[in-house]
């Protein structure tokens, strides 16, 4: 989970079997990286995020935006700049955290293609120059303790909204307690109407993805898996197991 809340909190590594780990001054991993793979998405839920690559054509997908809110290990950006070859920004609180990023996490330089912009989330998507541009936008606001998302409020979610394009998905990690997934769920859904918010199962360590679309898709099953299959193909994302635990909250 990763963090938005503080602009000075604590950034720690560790490593463990190959894999490298952030942490904000806590247990907590923020973010990992293979240190093998350093540009492949390590942790299951994250790979999740991606699963807007369900509601766009393969073929496109090279030089749409993907925004990151929080940067945690930066495995997001890193896979869209790197993969998809994708334009990228992140926006992160703590300059630490880009820092570390950099020098430990192989987060490219910053160039024509990719952006790191340090400000808070909740105020720098208001700003103008992004609205309707964001086509994968990632949201992934915990604080040390990972107690609930540091953003969660129904106008926040009204900004991210307005910066997706027209095929634009919104992509965002919960944790933590059932009560707490409920109220954010009902929040998105509100904000973007049930029709447009997808869901999957939560991960053996609790990480429930939901996506939410700027305008409602319902793809046919056997359009998903067709998908699914170029995604596995191309981009080595465990595509046709999301189908299995991946549904529209509204049917």
């Amino acid at each position: 989970m990763k963090s938005d809340v503080s602009a000075s909190s604590e950034v720690n590594l560790s490593e463990s079997d190959g894999v490298r780990y952030l942490h904000l001054g806590t247990e907590w991993v923020q973010g990992s990286m293979r240190i093998k793979a350093p540009f492949d998405i390590d942790l299951e839920y994250v790979q999740r995020m991606m699963a807007w690559l369900l509601f766009v054509p393969p073929d496109t997908v090279a030089g749409r935006h993907a925004m990151q809110l929080g940067l945690g290990a930066g495995a997001i950006t890193k896979f869209c700049y790197k993969k998809l070859r994708m334009t990228c920004t992140a926006v992160e609180i703590n300059p630490r955290v880009a820092d570390v990023c950099q020098a430990w996490m192989r987060l490219p330089p910053q160039d024509e293609r990719l952006r790191v912009v340090i400000a808070d989330a909740a105020r720098e998507i208001q700003d103008p120059q992004w609205l309707g541009t964001v086509d994968a936008l990632a949201v992934d606001l915990y604080d040390e303790d990972a107690a609930g998302p540091v953003l969660d409020s129904e106008d926040f979610y009204a900004d991210c909204r307005r910066l997706l394009t027209d095929e634009g998905c919104m992509t965002v990690n919960l944790f933590g307690r059932t009560a707490s997934f409920e109220r954010s769920l009902s929040r998105i859904s509100k904000v973007f109407g049930a029709a447009a918010v997808w869901a999957f199962k939560p991960t053996r360590e609790g990480n429930t993805v939901l996506l939410a679309q700027r305008t409602p898709q319902r793809p046919k099953r056997a359009a998903l898996e067709a998908r699914a299959e170029v995604i596995e193909a191309r981009w080595d994302l465990p595509a046709r197991k999301w189908l299995k635990v991946f549904k529209a909250i509204e049917k």
